[in-house]
């Protein structure tokens, strides 16, 4: 169902080849983020059962939706609707403590799995200032977000059909905006480097688990040089937004208006990496164990920049 969104860094390399040289020595921005907002939203009610009053109670939900969020879960503090997930927030005296208490619930209303928060001063939980439930819901929020990862790897798991039990068929657009060539080339470059990272890469949607869509933009900046701005989107066959691969880079104004050749080569395979990590995620699968997948750990030196996740 839900599951955390990843920080992956991704750098230009190039192991051979005539590159122009910002691809092959100077990565420039090589910060990189991958979105995977899942489609079900996790509600996040005012708890009924929490020892705290209404407002408290509401004041604790928006912190946690605020928390979560932050995790990259797309939580609302709100009632559940149809096919909404739930957080439901409960309380229960222990001793001079009170403790916090999670449980997630399918749209069904089943126990899907629950933990405990950090025990409370009874006085302090009693007092329920804004600062404490704040506390309590940035405590708590990696917890949540792992309880949901490992929720949606085992209802993957379970499911013979699922992708975790078999190939993603991946269809990958032809990439627009590129000057010269790199259409063309961008979009064969990828198709090759996916697959040999194991999706099943077609030429059309028919059947297809996800859709990889590649944007080019050339944006003129001082000194004679052109930024090159890579976007690469993949989406489920329902539209819905998975992940996004950027890549930033600057280019003497024009040399790339008639053949990318290796540059599309070094581009391809770097974003393949993140496009395939984004793809294992979705598939109930760690991609910790690859070059892509290791969260925060730079590929090369050069500064680095994020994007924003979508939602």
């Amino acid at each position: 169902m839900v599951n955390r969104l990843s920080l992956l860094v991704l750098a230009l390399l190039a192991s051979c080849g005539d590159l122009p040289e910002p691809f092959l020595g100077n990565p420039g921005q090589a910060g990189r983020r991958l979105a995977q907002p899942p489609t079900p939203r996790l509600a996040v009610p005012p708890p009924t059962e929490a020892l705290l009053s209404d407002a408290a109670g509401r004041q604790l939900a928006s912190a946690l939706a605020s928390g979560l969020q932050a995790e990259e879960v797309p939580a609302v503090a709100d009632r559940a609707r149809t096919n909404d997930w739930q957080l439901v927030a409960t309380a229960e005296q222990r001793n001079a403590m009170v403790v916090p208490m999670f449980r997630v619930l399918n749209p069904a209303g089943e126990d899907k799995g629950h933990i405990d928060g950090r025990p409370v001063p009874t006085a302090a939980w009693a007092a329920a200032t804004p600062d404490m439930l704040d506390q309590t819901a940035r405590d708590v929020a990696p917890q949540i977000s792992d309880l949901l990862t490992s929720i949606q790897r085992a209802t993957l798991r379970a499911d013979p059909n699922s992708l975790y039990n078999r190939v993603a068929k991946v269809r990958v657009a032809n990439v627009t905006g590129a000057p010269g060539d790199g259409n063309v080339s961008l979009t064969k470059q990828m198709k090759t480097h996916l697959s040999a990272l194991g999706p099943m890469v077609q030429d059309d949607a028919a059947g297809a688990d996800f859709i990889v869509r590649g944007n080019v933009r050339m944006v003129p900046i001082a000194g004679g040089q052109q930024r090159v701005e890579i976007q690469w989107v993949i989406t489920a066959a329902s539209g819905d937004e998975r992940g996004k691969v950027v890549q930033l880079n600057d280019v003497p104004t024009g040399s790339l208006d008639h053949y990318w050749a290796d540059v599309a080569m070094v581009v391809a395979t770097e974003a393949a990496g993140g496009v395939n990590d984004v793809i294992l995620r979705q598939s109930g699968r760690d991609p910790a164990g690859s070059v892509h997948g290791q969260a925060g750990k730079p590929l090369v030196e050069g500064r680095t920049s994020g994007v924003e996740p979508a939602r």
